[in-house]
């Protein structure tokens, strides 16, 4: 079968769960094969991928790639597309990925395909439009195909592969070098899952009413061991910051669990979590869009529900 190179999502040699998505969707395309870009790689890396498919692993671990801004990512796959000859490539749909997915189109003269919810044989992309209310399919008609998959799109499914490490290196331009990182800033990680690797997200919209009385979300969230999220309507007001958007101009989450209170359902916001396994909706609106498609529904105000929800679930505990 056709190699399809995956380029590894990491965090401090941590692979994050996108990448596992990725290799579980090169699985039915072709040969999986992982490209680990910067510094951090290491045998638990090497077994997470191998793990979830990853017949070959290039390993690029130069600090050069690590310490300039998404070109050198670039330059890594144009060599190993012209070296290898993939039937595709894969990189996550996030901001970074995206850029390195375009600056390579550039590169290798090919077509590339964003924020994609499925790929079919022949390398036919399914793609989420307008906010979610239209799926089109498309293909890639020149050169490699570059494919960015969105996050939670796909299940995570576990297969081993050989994993077998290649060691790379790569040549950064010096218009590669242009934007150096200065400086790394550690965010403090709280007790809450991240976002879009939660197995029960709690969200909250402008319903809510304040930061303040965000709290509330907060509190659900950590009796259910939850992560929290915003719709834009809540991020904008200042309720909640950016980084905890969920819908299309945010993070795409595909949770077992969607709580969402004082959230009218919006196009925008059902784009990032209607792939959820259970959605349920509290608001007082009760023509509210969102109960359009969710698995329960309670009508009332979120102030007086969430609270006996909190108790409830406390009871059972």
């Amino acid at each position: 079968m056709s190699e399809i190179l995956v380029l590894v999502e990491h965090v401090e040699g941590q692979v994050k769960k996108v990448t596992l998505e990725l290799l579980t969707l090169a699985r039915k395309l072709g040969t999986p094969s992982a490209v680990w870009a910067g510094a951090g790689y290491s045998p638990e890396a090497k077994a997470r991928l191998a793990e979830h498919g990853a017949e070959k692993i290039y390993v690029a671990d130069s600090a050069e790639i690590s310490d300039y801004v998404v070109a050198p990512k670039a330059e890594l796959l144009a060599q190993l597309v012209a070296e290898k000859a993939p039937a595709a490539v894969l990189v996550a749909a996030t901001a970074e990925a995206k850029e390195v997915a375009g600056r390579l189109a550039i590169k290798i003269d090919s077509g590339v395909l964003t924020d994609v919810v499925g790929v079919e044989d022949g390398l036919v992309a399914e793609q989420s439009i307008f906010g979610g209310g239209i799926n089109v399919r498309s293909r890639v008609t020149k050169g490699t195909p570059i494919i960015a998959v969105r996050p939670n799109a796909t299940p995570v499914e576990a297969a081993a592969g050989a994993g077998a490490e290649e060691q790379v290196t790569v040549a950064v331009s010096d218009v590669a070098k242009a934007a150096r990182i200065a400086e790394r800033v550690k965010e403090e990680k709280g007790a809450r899952p991240e976002l879009t690797e939660a197995v029960i997200v709690v969200s909250g919209g402008r319903g809510v009413g304040s930061a303040e009385k965000f709290g509330l979300i907060e509190e659900l969230a950590d009796s259910l061991g939850a992560a929290v999220g915003a719709s834009r309507a809540a991020t904008d007001a200042g309720f909640y910051p950016h980084e905890f958007q969920v819908g299309q101009t945010g993070k795409t989450v595909s949770p077992q669990l969607y709580i969402a209170a004082g959230i009218s359902g919006a196009i925008q916001h059902r784009a990032g979590m209607q792939t959820a396994k259970t959605i349920v909706a509290i608001n007082k609106d009760d023509e509210a869009p969102i109960f359009e498609f969710v698995d329960f529904g309670v009508v009332g105000d979120l102030h007086s529900v969430v609270p006996q929800l909190i108790d409830e679930i406390n009871k059972r505990k």
